[in-house]
């Protein structure tokens, strides 16, 4: 196995073993003539397991996914989508096994979990098209179809790779076993980046009270109009709203599951009565006026008018001055996280100490931190640094070498890789054991 097979057996959460795509089994054991043919008749379905059925159209929309997310063009990528296609359907059925297991030992995720999940799947479909217009013409579909029809699948993915992880948790590697890994792969192992152990504070540019006032205001104001029937709500979203997302469809977020939404708009939305329009509601991303259409049970159908008050310069530098003097108060470690617990704006860091872990400089999200990492001092408080989050103070608190696989200085990482290989052969080897307690028939 060469190093870029290894990384494709750790990207795949659940790996196939290598059978002919047209093979037809019940338990490794061919149908008659006669079976497949009716089998075949069947149309719409792509593959039986057990007592369930693989749609064919679960594959194309598979293999549609997969075709945009690499890039695949069918006018010259022809082989390329087969081969896919035939990934596809192993996948598919190896994981339609997985799920049949995981429901004899009950394993469940959580609603709010798999809505979590798919609103990021759908976020990194949209940043790859570059818009949600995009996202829509790409996968062929509006984004609330998607969302919906994705939905199951997504839990099934989750359910597969909790059952997955719950399975492999008890593979594990000792120091022999990394060393014969080692001596295995050093050639084909990438260097290793540069890392370092970085903490930050956050420091957002906010608008100052008039501005905050004047939007409040004018909230108010649309939303006489809209009670008084002088203009629709639709019209104010479409002739208003700073949603780029909901505002060409008259502000509708469509039906939203209970956890889906930011807490504030979520706590609101749900108190109001179907039909009703809530006063002005601030969230990280502005204020709101919402009006809730219809609720069921868990979900709710709503739409809002989102409205930012606008920054001026004196804002951008009341957060500089502010960054400037919390800079002077983080001499140490221990006062610099004292300082982040008090006043960081990262609500996902501010309880940890502002604590990021081991990051690369090149690879992290905000690339202004790549820019200035390998000018910074260890441990000493540096900044303020900008980003379109707001002003940055940055400690690294520790360094690992970079360059070419050594265990001496990358015994972690090393062993990270080692594992994950015995872990996907081991559970590769299960897969393949686990497709013989059912009868598996592929058609397409």
């Amino acid at each position: 196995m060469n190093y870029k097979k290894l990384l494709l057996l750790l990207l795949f959460s659940i790996v196939l073993p290598q059978r002919d795509v047209g093979a037809n089994t019940t338990n490794d054991e061919p149908l008659t003539g006669k079976e497949m043919g009716r089998r075949q008749s069947i149309d719409g379905i792509a593959a039986f397991v057990g007592d369930k059925t693989i749609l064919k159209s679960d594959i194309n929309q598979a293999l549609s996914m997969a075709i945009f997310q690499r890039r695949l063009n069918p006018n010259n990528d022809g082989d390329k989508i087969l081969q896919l296609k035939q990934e596809i359907v192993r996948s598919v059925v190896n994981r339609k096994v997985v799920l049949m297991m995981a429901e004899l030992d009950s394993i469940v995720v959580l609603d709010k979990e798999i809505d979590r999940t798919l609103e990021d799947q759908i976020n990194n479909i949209i940043a790859q098209a570059g818009s949600e217009a995009a996202a829509e013409k790409a996968l062929g579909q509006p984004l609330r179809v998607f969302r919906r029809e994705y939905w199951y699948d997504i839990k099934d993915m989750m359910i597969a790779q909790k059952y997955q992880q719950r399975l492999i948790g008890k593979v594990s590697v000792n120091k022999n076993d990394v060393v014969s890994f080692f001596k295995s792969y050093r050639d084909s192992i990438p260097p290793f980046p540069t890392m370092v152990k970085l903490r930050h504070l956050l420091v957002k540019i906010e608008p100052g009270s008039e501005q905050v006032n004047k939007t409040i205001a004018l909230l108010k104001n649309l939303r006489k109009k809209i009670l008084a029937g002088e203009i629709s709500f639709e019209e104010v979203a479409t002739q208003y709203s700073q949603d780029p997302g909901s505002k060409n469809s008259g502000g509708s977020l469509g039906f939203v599951r209970r956890g889906n939404l930011v807490t504030e708009f979520e706590s609101i939305a749900f108190t109001l009565k179907p039909g009703e329009i809530s006063l002005p509601v601030k969230t990280e991303f502005g204020y709101h006026i919402i009006e809730t259409q219809e609720i069921v049970g868990e979900r709710i159908k709503v739409r809002h008018v989102l409205l930012s008050p606008p920054l001026t310069d004196g804002d951008e530098s009341a957060a500089y001055e502010k960054a400037l003097s919390l800079k002077d108060s983080s001499k140490t470690i221990l006062a610099f996280i004292s300082t982040i617990k008090q006043h960081s704006m990262d609500d996902q860091t501010k309880e940890n100490g502002g604590s990021l872990g081991w990051v690369d400089p090149a690879k992290y999200p905000i690339p202004e931190f790549g820019l200035v990492l390998g000018q910074i001092n260890q441990n000493e408080c540096a900044g303020p640094i900008q980003s379109e989050y707001g002003y940055h103070l940055l400690w690294v608190e520790a360094s690992k070498p970079g360059g070419g696989a050594d265990l001496s200085k990358h015994w972690n990482e090393i062993e990270t890789l080692a594992l994950n290989k015995k872990r996907g052969e081991w559970f590769e080897s299960w897969v393949k054991g686990a497709r013989k307690n059912f009868f598996i028939n592929i058609l397409d």
